[in-house]
């Protein structure tokens, strides 16, 4: 049921509405007003039902929105449901609310029904999420919504520049200590996306006190710096002065003129979560000063004082509200479970599968041979042709950023020159470099992604790669999955990855993919050659799930992996190795650099032994990996070393062996070798790194001693 109709009895008011009541009320006419009401009561109403249920153990978890209901309703009554794009926080019932999620749904999320539309019972209560009003999913990491959110707005300006709509993301005060705050900050001033800002600030983060957490205790004045900024600060306990600043932040986003931050100071009279318990931390006059401000017991004062409700109607209409609430509570109580053997279901694509015969195209060669790190470029061409949605950025990959400038250079295009003159053909608005913040690089293609756009952003080294680690693994995997496939997140992350050049030390020669192949949910591609790069780049980018795409900085002018251009529609399927070379004494599987050290060290034991023949298993993609090609190639050799460049204790090499002793036991004639780098560091000096990185002598005497067993 719409609020608008829900108690025509309440609409009642004792006199009609003059022109200084119109400002009086924000603008708002009457029904409005008391749809707010009934949009906050409600929201205080459920949290006391989930309350009441959690401490029965009917639920689980419980999180309030208790006093945020006035400036929650008042964003979700200034915005447009299905227009404007929404990332909430846990506080946001309200808001919720008056976008039209519905008490019913809300209390299924509670009981973790598999009718949940916010997650199908994946995720806690009140981490909101509703495909068809635009409430993008939300998790539980503080703070990464807002780097999602500059990129959901970069996506309204390149899917439709005429648009009005605008991005909204909220936060209590605590969540702006994070980086990523201030980075998604500077992104939209920088820019002037069209993005409001609203801080829910209720004094406490958990149990810190706001003077611990925010320096002067105004986060508006720290960020009264940044140009083009608008800032409004309000009551968050006033629904009236709420709306007002809201809707006056919207109108300043919607004009062009840049983004606005609402500061609205509220109050939090319900503990942080039912996991904790606030008189540890609040003294009883804190918490007395805080219940004088609570707006679900002033705001229907006030429209009782201005003649909007009489009390009557007002009872009538929390009895209505408390009505629909139990009827609500009992069908959640009775609603199933998530069904079994569902657990599995859209962690990944159901739309697209890139490890399908779809994706095994033949190659149409032309021209002369060509180096790795050229076929990146030309297939990042050719894709960009055929798809106007993908984007590339990064830390300097376009040619120059003052475009003035573009005519009398060559242009940069990547530290390795991976995308050299893609600004150039393709314009500033889809080639483009970011401030230097990894998370803020993922975050952004998260918000992209999740609009429908193909973002492929680049994070410089390897190495650097950390500080988008939530981004990745908490927000840019899970969001199929979290969603219970309401949202998709197709984004492509290149690396440049690992070492063997000479002078890279720690901080440019690192591996790591197994961190990254843990994560369920993303892809992770790994090729040793100009060819498979070509094919499995092109999967990446015609894909539907998140592709971490890891390009080796040795192979990318490398003479031997070379390969002419194998034509515009070919594709590698992901999960399915190359067989380098074939052999029947021992299988050595390996990926990336350590694919031609390999075949090298094969070649040197075969001349010295014209008995032995060694097949050689390049993985090219590490998540999925293909167990099939694995055991086909054990079952014949009946011996197996894994090699890859990462350290050797915990390495992607340990999982294949282990599975490999699990499963294939009975075929072994010896047991598992392995080769990796030793355990610390890459050091700078080149007879260093030789002594830390496995070298061809190093797979050799590995080898050697699997076939001596």
């Amino acid at each position: 049921m719409d609020w608008e109709d829900a108690f025509p009895m309440a609409t009642r008011t004792k006199a009609p509405v003059t022109a200084d009541l119109a400002v009086r009320y924000g603008g708002l006419e009457p029904e409005a007003l008391i749809r707010a009401f009934r949009v906050m009561h409600t929201s205080r109403r459920l949290d006391d039902r989930e309350i009441l249920l959690k401490r029965q153990n009917r639920i689980f978890f419980q999180i309030s929105g208790a006093g945020h209901e006035a400036i929650s309703a008042a964003a979700g009554t200034a915005l447009r449901a299905g227009r404007d794009w929404f990332y909430p926080y846990y506080r946001d019932r309200a808001m919720c609310l008056a976008l039209g999620v519905t008490p019913a749904e809300m209390l299924l999320t509670a009981v973790g029904a598999g009718a949940d539309v916010a997650s199908g019972g994946r995720q806690m209560p009140s981490h909101w999420g509703a495909p068809r009003l635009n409430i993008v999913s939300q998790s539980s990491p503080t703070g990464t919504q807002f780097l999602q959110a500059i990129g959901c707005a970069e996506a309204t300006r390149h899917l439709d520049p005429s648009s009005d709509a605008v991005t909204l993301v909220t936060s209590g005060d605590g969540a702006t200590s994070e980086g990523e705050f201030w980075e998604a900050l500077n992104a939209a001033c920088l820019d002037r996306l069209p993005v409001v800002f609203v801080i829910e600030n209720n004094g406490f983060a958990i149990s810190v006190p706001l003077e611990k957490q925010t320096a002067g205790g105004n986060i508006a004045k720290l960020v009264s710096g940044f140009p083009g900024l608008a800032i409004e600060e309000v009551d968050g306990c006033d629904f009236v002065a709420s709306y007002q600043a809201v809707r006056q932040a919207a109108e300043y986003v919607r004009s062009g003129q840049g983004p606005a931050l609402v500061h609205a100071t509220c109050i939090r009279p319900y503990s942080h979560s039912l996991s904790d318990e606030e008189k540890l931390y609040k003294t009883d006059e804190e918490r007395a000063a805080e219940a004088a401000r609570d707006p679900i017991v002033k705001f229907p004062e006030w429209l009782v004082q201005e003649g909007v409700l009489d009390r009557y109607a007002l009872q009538v209409l929390v009895h209505d509200i408390d009505l629909e609430i139990q009827a609500a509570t009992e069908a959640a109580l009775n609603a199933a479970p998530p069904p079994a053997g569902s657990a599995l279901l859209h962690l990944y694509s159901d739309r697209v599968d890139p490890c399908s015969d779809a994706f095994a195209t033949p190659p149409q060669f032309a021209g002369d041979p060509r180096t790795m790190v050229d076929e990146i470029n030309l297939t990042l061409a050719e894709e960009m042709r055929r798809n106007p949605q993908i984007v590339i950025f990064g830390e300097d990959v376009a040619d120059c950023s003052r475009e003035d400038h573009l005519r009398k250079l060559k242009g940069k295009g990547g530290v390795f020159k991976a995308t050299h003159g893609l600004q150039k053909k393709f314009g500033s608005e889809r080639v483009f470099n970011t401030p230097l913040a990894e998370a803020a690089i993922a975050g952004r293609a998260i918000g992209m992604a999740t609009r429908g756009m193909k973002p492929v952003a680049e994070i410089q080294f390897f190495d650097y790669i950390w500080p988008a680690m939530m981004q990745i693994r908490d927000e840019l995997a899970s969001m199929r999955w979290r969603s219970n496939g309401g949202f998709a997140c197709p984004a492509v992350l290149r690396v440049a990855i690992g070492g063997y050049l000479s002078g890279g030390a720690v901080y440019h020669s690192q591996c790591g993919e197994v961190e990254f192949t843990h994560i369920p949910g993303l892809r992770v591609v790994f090729p040793s050659n100009a060819l498979d790069a070509c094919g499995l780049l092109r999967t990446a980018l015609r894909a539907d799930d998140p592709v971490l795409f890891l390009e080796h900085k040795r192979l990318y002018r490398e003479p031997y992996n070379r390969s002419a251009h194998p034509g515009p529609d070919f594709l590698i399927p992901f999960g399915r190795a190359s067989v380098v070379k074939g052999g029947r004494s021992l299988t050595i599987v390996t990926f990336g650099a350590l694919v031609q050290k390999s075949l090298l060290a094969a070649i040197d034991i075969e001349k010295r032994d014209s008995s032995v023949s060694i097949e050689i298993l390049d993985l090219r993609t590490l998540a999925p990996y293909d167990w099939e090609a694995i055991r086909r190639s054990v079952e014949k050799t009946s011996r197996v070393l894994i090699a890859h460049e990462d350290c050797l204790s915990w390495g992607y090499g340990a999982e294949i062996a282990a599975r490999i002793a699990s499963e294939l036991f009975d075929r072994l004639d010896a047991p598992v070798g392995r080769v990796g780098a030793l355990d610390t560091w890459v050091g700078y000096h080149p007879q260093l790194e030789a002594e830390i990185l496995p070298q061809v002598d190093t797979i050799v005497r590995e080898a050697e001693k699997v076939l001596r067993y």
